[in-house]
């Protein structure tokens, strides 16, 4: 679904009169495939170059230098961009930035609309989005007397409308409460389980992690780490050298393990915890 090549982006400030002052590399030299159906987590803290990453996946920034391929297209390739922001949509940060309507079904009809959708498939799929997303109650409603989550959903909705085959959603969550960062990623989930989209989830937040097939560690423009969740959570001491939070479960093991405790490194949820001490318990450690 998506190939990243020696992937390089630099960025110039400029003084008043257009010079060169200074380059920036947010992004050194990324390799990264993702394949149909995967969700991916990139991690890091702000300003390790993630943000920018997730900008090249659907051509919102060209590489400096290095290669994307999206669903086998060349970010590079001009003639492709109408198609490659067709295939991977975006959801960004801040959810009153995307939404343009006054009603939640007319928003999420805007994008199928722009791509020359017959009117009659394009209410077809504001209903088929709405629904998958547990929002079809709210059609009617102006999106601003939403909370957060909501708003947010409807943003994933009008994606969704657009029959993308894949999701890059940059800190989908950072805006919201926990209950509305809750029902994001819960709809995030959905999708890639039920219908089968790519998602690429960027976040900050380790407990939204847990759930990926993969996960790339960024740090200072570059990935320092991948693996499953387990293998990556698993470094608890090399996340918080690149000053990281681990999920709490997981920090907790970790300190018991350092007591002495037998129990593995890479625990991800209370249920797996529960089941090690109980394990611990039962021989004797």
């Amino acid at each position: 679904m998506i190939k990243i090549k020696k992937l390089i982006h630099d960025y110039l400030r400029r003084d008043e009169e257009g010079n060169v002052q200074e380059t920036v590399r947010a992004v050194d030299g990324v390799d990264m495939t993702v394949k149909p159906g995967e969700f991916i987590v990139i991690l890091g803290h702000n300003g390790c170059g993630k943000s920018t990453l997730a900008k090249h996946l659907n051509a919102l920034l060209n590489p400096t230098e290095g290669e994307v391929w999206v669903d086998g297209m060349n970010t590079a390739d001009e003639s492709k961009i109408w198609d490659i922001r067709q295939r991977a949509g975006m959801v960004f940060q801040n959810p009153d930035n995307q939404i343009i309507a006054q009603v939640v079904e007319e928003d999420v009809g805007f994008g199928p609309e722009n791509m020359g959708v017959e009117p009659a498939e394009i209410w077809e799929r504001v209903e088929e989005s709405l629904k998958s997303l547990n929002m079809y109650e709210f059609r009617k409603k102006s999106p601003n007397r939403l909370s957060g989550g909501q708003k947010q959903r409807v943003c994933i909705a009008g994606v969704i409308a657009m029959h993308p085959k894949c999701i890059i959603m940059d800190e989908p969550t950072a805006m919201l409460d926990p209950s509305g960062r809750k029902e994001v990623i819960r709809a995030a989930r959905g999708l890639n389980h039920v219908e089968g989209i790519t998602v690429i989830l960027i976040t900050h937040y380790m407990e939204e992690a847990i759930y990926a097939d993969r996960i790339f560690v960024m740090d200072q423009g570059k990935v320092v780490m991948s693996g499953s969740p387990h293998e990556v959570f698993g470094r608890v001491e090399e996340l918080q050298s690149l000053k990281l939070d681990v999920p709490q479960v997981t920090l907790l093991a970790h300190e018991l393990r350092k007591k002495g405790l037998g129990i593995r490194p890479d625990i991800l949820t209370k249920e797996e915890l529960a089941e090690a001490l109980l394990g611990a318990a039962g021989s004797g450690h």
